[in-house]
């Protein structure tokens, strides 16, 4: 409201943190910010998206940002620093093989989701399947892109699955009607990490299947 530049560090992101249950699993905190007026909020997946995200909340005088950080380890996946298209709030993370032409689907990931979106990929590459991955660190900043970029990200005429550790409703307006979201409707459960994810759904082999439905 007084648009200060206010950077907020939320760490111990969603349902990593299985065992401590879900008092500490904030399924509903990335969603909840994300509806706050003038409030920027980023869900890096790497230290690239972390330090562009650090960077624009700096250089941001107009208002507060948010920085949700995992305290699992994330998979370092990228073969180059696109730090430019990073701050556009989303962007190709991985083209899908053979271009977009032979794209049959679009996967959008946050976070610690985007290494399941990329185990993805080659698991529907190996079924003769070419799928897009996006990573979208900030919905809020996506949406401030003019339609020629927004399109080029998430081009039209092609499904798209979105996929978060969390609440699902804000992922409709990207994915709209013919698409699927992957995520969490519900508080946590108090087990070990990987346990917790498999119980959500939250695998590669569900997310394949996911997209191949």
């Amino acid at each position: 409201l007084m648009k200060q530049r206010v950077i907020h560090v939320f760490t111990h992101d969603s349902i990593g943190l299985g065992e401590d249950g879900p008092t500490h699993q904030s399924v509903e905190h990335a969603a909840s910010l994300r509806l706050i007026p003038n409030l920027d909020v980023w869900r890096p997946c790497d230290t690239v998206e972390t330090l562009v995200a650090w960077s624009e909340a700096l250089q941001r005088r107009s208002g507060p940002t948010c920085l949700l950080l995992s305290r699992q380890a994330v998979a370092f996946l990228r073969s180059d620093a696109d730090a430019d298209a990073a701050a556009k709030g989303a962007y190709v993370f991985s083209e899908a093989p053979g271009g977009l032409k032979k794209a049959r689907a679009v996967i959008i990931a946050t976070g610690s989701e985007v290494p399941l979106a990329m185990d993805a990929q080659t698991s529907l590459s190996e079924q003769g399947i070419a799928v897009r991955v996006v990573s979208m660190p900030s919905t809020t900043i996506f949406d401030r892109q003019g339609a020629a970029y927004k399109s080029s990200v998430l081009p039209e005429g092609l499904p798209r699955v979105a996929v978060e550790a969390g609440i699902t409703d804000g992922w409709w307006k990207y994915v709209r009607a013919t698409g699927a979201v992957l995520g969490v409707d519900t508080y946590g459960e108090s087990a070990p990490a990987a346990a917790v994810y498999r119980h959500f759904g939250l695998t590669v082999d569900n997310l394949v299947a996911v997209v191949t439905r």
